[in-house]
């Protein structure tokens, strides 16, 4: 398969000096990298979360300077000093008067969704989520033995929506815990001020506890401060945050995480529910937020600059070249749901990507527990977090399979 001419491609620099528009596939498909060895050499990854992009100068820096120093066990009752940057960041999001104590320090996020729903619930007990969501959220009901009551998100036409009589059918008087994705992951919605409000008020209504991911909350591109879900004072006592650096620093590989409360006692009643389950983040793990916080900004601010430009040149190469491909732009995350269930050849679109195209995605089902997981087939995730030339390359290669005769 030939790739397109790159300098004929419509939004593709290729005379610019940031390290972004400049990546070498060489170079990235190392010994230690998931995303670039999971499949063969010539293969595009674009499935698992994390950035093709050079790290932060201001981490490589920090991380650089601690090696100068002892490698032993770091603040594992809580990092003053992260802890104080975490309070003050959260504030921006509406978590004011966050306390020190509600705040724990996690080897992941992933660990504190299975620590919500572990202490928050019982066995038996329902758990809501809405589909398609990130796959731990399900496997973290299912596999603790909970129930999952899911409501699926609908499309209006223009974007991805909550469906709110669905979420008011899936309650059951065994309820328990929603688990909310907040920014989405897959579809990159940002539930906006009204449906906040309207999700306030059906936990309240529920008497939910509620477990809110926030992850992507940095890779927003609305231009507006984003607003976590216990901003409003009125569920802050129910109410677990789960934050973290990796996916806006693309530092997966230094596995760190916090959950937050403005109820100390309900992070006390997570942390004593997992014990010495849970593990700890590592010294270079708290060095490395730390860093993030205290001088990784610009690069942040430009790093979401330039995924935006390969958002809106997603959505434009699909408009010209890919037509009965669906997707919305994203509000956040650089995470693509692309609905390709018009196509022929959607039964089995991850294998028709992978063996024809060359390029690897993320399959539908793997966002729905096993009852739903028929319901997406032919959606797929797409990870566009790499340089807009190998985007292009990717798109190129998916059209000359998707957009062909098909017999």
């Amino acid at each position: 398969m030939t790739g397109p001419n790159l300098s004929e491609v419509p939004g593709v620099e290729l005379d610019g000096t940031d390290s972004r528009s400049h990546l070498d596939p060489a170079a990235l498909r190392h010994a230690d990298s998931l995303k670039w060895t999971l499949y063969d050499e010539g293969v595009i990854p674009m499935w698992i979360a994390d950035m093709d992009y050079p790290v932060a100068p201001a981490i490589l820096a920090a991380l650089q300077d601690r090696l100068t120093r002892g490698l032993g066990y770091p603040q594992l009752m809580g990092d003053p000093v992260l802890t104080r940057l975490i309070q003050e960041k959260a504030a921006t999001q509406g978590l004011t008067d966050l306390p020190a104590e509600g705040v724990a320090l996690l080897p992941g996020v992933v660990p504190g969704i299975f620590a919500a729903v572990h202490a928050l619930t019982a066995p038996g007990d329902g758990v809501l989520t809405m589909l398609p969501v990130y796959h731990p959220f399900h496997l973290s009901i299912n596999d603790q033995r909970r129930v999952v009551q899911a409501a699926a998100l609908k499309d209006s036409g223009t974007r991805w929506e909550i469906d709110w009589e669905a979420l008011e059918a899936a309650v059951t008087p065994s309820t328990r815990l929603m688990l909310l994705c907040h920014p989405h992951n897959p579809t990159g919605r940002v539930w906006d001020a009204e449906e906040l409000g309207k999700l306030r008020d059906f936990a309240l209504r529920h008497n939910l506890y509620v477990c809110s991911d926030e992850l992507h909350a940095d890779l927003s591109y609305a231009g507006a401060p984003f607003q976590s879900f216990a901003a409003d004072p009125r569920v802050r006592g129910r109410t677990v945050t789960l934050t973290g650096p990796c996916k806006a620093f693309n530092t997966a590989g230094l596995g760190i995480g916090a959950m937050l409360s403005h109820d100390a006692a309900l992070i006390k009643r997570l942390k004593t529910a997992v014990g010495g389950l849970m593990g700890h983040p590592s010294a270079l793990s708290i060095t490395m937020w730390q860093a993030a916080l205290q001088g990784g900004g610009p690069w942040l601010a430009e790093t979401v600059d330039y995924l935006r430009g390969n958002r809106d040149f997603l959505q434009d190469f699909l408009a010209r070249r890919l037509p009965s491909v669906k997707s919305y732009p994203v509000e956040s995350t650089y995470l693509a749901w692309l609905d390709v269930r018009a196509h022929p050849l959607a039964g089995d679109i991850q294998q028709v990507l992978l063996e024809r195209a060359r390029v690897a995605i993320h399959n539908g089902p793997v966002f729905a527990p096993d009852p739903q997981k028929a319901e997406y087939q032919g959606f797929i995730r797409v990870n566009f977090a790499t340089s807009r030339a190998l985007l292009a390359e990717a798109l190129e290669r998916m059209a000359e399979v998707l957009g062909g005769d098909v017999e």
